[in-house]
């Protein structure tokens, strides 16, 4: 009975899934682009030791850890996270000057963000005079368009543009005033200037007394001779013409220390050399003289030639604040 009823009894047959494996997850991605990240500033930094000086270096530690300054102004720049200003008040950072190197071909006095004394301006005088130069002739080109213009818009100077001549010479700019037939300068044989003269040279002086250079003021006459017996003759003619524009350019606001000289030629520098008793060799020579052919006088030498130089070097050299670069 028993085995029978062990034969009966069902069979039971577990059957045992096997689970499948997890998917990996992406951390390791992160993982290795931190850690490829890490290298490569670590590179460099390596190349940045390598490839610069002990005082760049000294100047990049004190960019990154030097302490602020605490200011107790009361403007923008003032706590402790406050930066540098224009102003001298303010959070400063750091007094160390803002580190720029220099291109290896380039001269060191004239490398980008530095300036050297204003007492001595490293400068090369073939360059210092290059730009001299270059700056005259913008300055002498902008006063003859001017000079031109407001005699063009001048109602009563119109009729006298022909009269005025404009060139360069090896003085400097030269400004000529002519006799016309219709227009002399001055009375006959005298040196009283006629009133649309007086104009002229009013005009002229507002032009040239915007610009440094000094001048000198000539005056001419043609080879008309006084009598055989006269003691006036045309040298004494032509220097008092010369000095009575020079008058008339000081009424007109010109400064008087900046007339470097003023000469009479008489008839020995002819506008019409062929024609030597043409009435158009009667005239009056403006030069604006270039600042490289000035006539040094001791202590009448005026100031206005050094400052003149002062300021075209340290317009060469601009200082720049905050720029950091590297080779």
């Amino acid at each position: 009975m028993a085995d029978k009823q062990d034969e009966l009894r069902p069979i039971i047959i577990k059957k045992i899934k096997k689970a499948d494996h997890a998917h990996h997850g992406g951390a390791w991605k992160v993982a290795y682009a931190d850690f490829v990240t890490a290298m490569m500033a670590f590179f460099l930094m390596l190349w940045l030791l390598s490839s610069t000086s002990d005082e760049q270096k000294g100047g990049i530690a004190e960019y990154f850890t030097s302490t602020p300054m605490i200011t107790r102004s009361e403007d923008g720049a003032g706590g402790i996270m406050g930066g540098t200003t224009i102003s001298k008040e303010g959070a400063m950072t750091s007094t160390v000057q803002p580190l720029v190197t220099k291109p290896a071909t380039q001269d060191p006095a004239l490398r980008p963000g530095s300036i050297p004394p204003q007492k001595d301006i490293n400068i090369s005088e073939e360059r210092f005079q290059a730009e001299l130069k270059k700056r005259e002739q913008e300055n002498f080109e902008a006063a003859t368009d001017a000079l031109k213009k407001a005699i063009a818009d001048s109602e009563s100077l119109r009729d006298m543009q022909n009269a005025l001549r404009i060139d360069m010479t090896d003085e400097g700019l030269r400004i000529q005033i002519a006799d016309e037939k219709t227009k002399p300068l001055f009375a006959s044989g005298s040196a009283n200037l006629l009133p649309h003269t007086k104009r002229l040279l009013r005009k002229v002086s507002e032009v040239i007394q915007k610009l440094p250079n000094e001048l000198s003021v000539r005056g001419h006459t043609d080879s008309v001779p006084y009598g055989p017996n006269a003691n006036y003759t045309n040298w004494e003619l032509s220097s008092d013409r010369a000095n009575a524009s020079r008058r008339e350019l000081i009424n007109a606001g010109f400064v008087p220390s900046r007339i470097n000289n003023v000469v009479g030629k008489a008839d020995t520098d002819h506008l019409f050399p062929t024609s030597p008793r043409d009435g158009r060799n009667r005239r009056i020579s403006i030069i604006l003289l270039h600042e490289r052919v000035t006539t040094v006088e001791g202590a009448n030498k005026s100031s206005r030639a050094t400052a003149k130089s002062l300021e075209i070097k340290k317009d060469l050299f601009r200082k720049t604040e905050g720029k950091i670069s590297f080779p």
